[in-house]
């Protein structure tokens, strides 16, 4: 994947793939920090204003000007750091929530154009055979080419049962696909789960929302209801993460209480936190929704899968497990997405959205342009095919962070070169990427699942070793 891949978003939604940490509701301008202003920069930022205003062809409003002053600073910053106006702002809250009007897709934008990262499980896109690494060249008849990402989210939204054209450009293929989706609300069910045999539970989690934590005891409980649990088998695979109160929550359903789940550090003292399997830091009400799961949730082995595409609230959870020893990490690297993004409300309905600190797993490792190594390197299929280590992380991301330790010094990893796409360890040919077919995550067929069950009953797990990239 090119590394000029700069913003991911949800198709409606406009959520960028992470955790939204907290509504930051105090203004950056009442930190006890003294701001020197920068003189000569600001009159440069006047002059520019000023030319525009009286030389630029057509007529520009000033509201225009200055919000996309105010977007270009932000998205200078980070991949992750936006300038939300009202759409954006109320769509990133509806996000959360696991509802909302679209086709189901998480989309980016790659040279230009709109790319798809991945088609969300179970939506109109996916069902319509839409793939990730599509590249959306029109939407009905407007071109995509230079088509702000936002712009193009708008276009793909519509009413429930509403058709939306989709031109799509495909590796492999020697003329353009085309699609047409009819738009639906999505409803994303956050937690699933199922036997798969005897004592052995499976449950996967496609984003942390509001409700995954009491979703999540529901679906264990059910599990729990059939009998004694021999092993359970946790699927974070293309979880691009969503809440953090989730992702404590969750390891906490499956570690001791008061225990370290994760850490965040940054340049404001509130920005430096540490936050445990307590209650009180991954619910807001009054009851505990983990008063009810059952005892088995934590004394049952586990093994976490995870791949490129588990980012953020799921890397936070696969650490946690990862460090306290819970659970065997088995899958590939993940993305590496360690940092925080606080909500700052500029009015009562835009904001700004900034990174404003760092994730470290319990042990102080930093997530950010890293990720979770798993403990047990399995690839998505037998013979590698699948194109896991040529999909987009966080280190691909124009200006991302680099990974930081605590305190300030720069991590040993923050600064490797990254190998050349074109060597062994990542190519991939045309007709592997025509030919594989998508993986179904819990299925019979799933590789890596079946690699889980080995190491859950005692038997030999085909693991290859880490490549230098990953």
């Amino acid at each position: 994947m090119s590394k000029r891949f700069q913003v991911v978003g949800w198709v409606a939604v406009g959520l960028v793939s992470g955790v939204l940490v907290s509504m930051g509701f105090n203004a950056v301008a009442q930190r006890e920090t003294k701001l020197s202003l920068p003189i000569d920069e600001l009159r440069q930022f006047a002059d520019v204003y000023g030319a525009i205003k009286s030389n630029y062809v057509e007529t520009v409003e000033d509201k225009k000007l200055i919000t996309e002053a105010i977007s270009g600073m932000l998205t200078g910053l980070d991949p992750h750091s936006a300038y939300l106006d009202a759409d954006a702002f109320k769509e990133l809250q509806v996000g959360t929530q696991g509802e909302f009007g679209g086709l189901g897709l998480e989309v980016g934008t790659e040279d230009g154009f709109v790319r798809v990262v991945a088609p969300i499980e179970g939506t109109p896109a996916e069902k319509a055979g839409v793939k990730a690494g599509d590249l959306i060249i029109k939407i009905d008849e407007k071109a995509t080419k230079g088509l702000p990402l936002n712009d193009a989210v708008k276009l793909m939204r519509g009413k429930p049962k509403t058709t939306v054209t989709l031109t799509v450009s495909r590796k492999g293929e020697n003329k353009p696909l085309i699609f047409k989706i009819v738009r639906d609300v999505i409803q994303i069910q956050s937690v699933r789960s199922k036997m798969l045999e005897p004592g052995y539970g499976y449950i996967r989690i496609t984003q942390f929302q509001e409700h995954t934590v009491e979703n999540l005891v529901k679906h264990f409980n059910q599990l729990a209801d059939q009998g004694p649990m021999k092993a359970l088998v946790l699927d974070l695979r293309n979880d691009p993460g969503g809440l953090l109160t989730g992702a404590i929550g969750v390891s906490a359903a499956f570690l001791p209480e008061k225990t370290l789940v994760v850490s965040t550090d940054g340049r404001q003292e509130d920005a430096k936190r540490k936050y445990f399997a307590s209650v009180g830091d991954y619910h807001r009400g009054r009851d505990d929704p983990l008063a009810k799961i059952s005892a088995q949730s934590k004394k049952v082995p586990m093994v976490v899968l995870v791949n490129s595409g588990s980012a953020s609230a799921s890397e936070i959870v696969a650490g946690a497990l990862q460090d306290h020893q819970r659970a065997k990490i088995l899958g590939t690297q993940t993305f590496g997405k360690g940092s925080v993004q606080t909500i700052l409300p500029l009015t009562s309905n835009t904001a700004i959205k900034l990174t404003t600190a760092r994730y470290y797993t319990p042990k102080g490792q930093s997530i950010q342009a890293k990720g979770i190594t798993p403990d047990l390197w399995v690839e998505e299929t037998a013979d590698g095919s699948i194109v896991d280590r040529l999909r987009v992380r966080e280190a691909d991301l124009n200006r991302h962070l680099a990974g930081q330790e605590p305190g300030g010094a720069k991590s040993k990893d923050a600064d490797k070169k990254k190998a050349d796409p074109k060597s062994p360890a990542r190519s991939t040919t045309t007709a592997d990427q025509k030919d594989t077919k998508p993986i179904e995550f819990g299925s019979a067929d799933d590789y890596q699942l079946q690699q889980a069950m080995n190491h859950l009953k005692g038997k030999p797990v085909a693991t290859t070793a880490r490549p230098d990239n990953s």
